[in-house]
């Protein structure tokens, strides 16, 4: 099974866009980013998600042993999130290209 449930981003050099520092409680600050979803290329914002809960998880590389496991639970779950009205949106420092590459991997 292939990865194409979930949205995974590629933001390099991500605190370049955020000039304030994050605070909880505080509504997350505007992003803009190349994703990877459903084996195609796409530029996402956080404007794209208005409306919905956004579940925003980062890990460390799309090649190594620890991240199939959380990646591969949330493509899983991801019918539940979206009955939640929630998008799953996973990031690493990765490049769309590799993003890519992994996602075309079976499980």
């Amino acid at each position: 099974m292939k990865f194409g449930k979930l949205c995974l981003l590629a933001l390099v050099a991500a605190a370049a866009v955020c000039n304030a520092k994050p605070l909880v409680g505080n509504p997350a600050p505007e992003f803009k980013a190349v994703a990877v979803h459903q084996d195609q290329f796409k530029e996402v914002s956080l404007q794209s998600f208005k409306g919905k809960y956004v579940v925003l998880f980062f890990y460390p590389l799309d090649f190594t042993f620890v991240c199939p496991t959380e990646l591969t639970s949330y493509s899983d779950k991801n019918e539940d999130f979206k009955k939640l009205n929630a998008q799953v949106l996973g990031v690493s420092v990765d490049s769309q290209y590799a993003h890519l590459e992994w996602s075309r991997k079976k499980r």
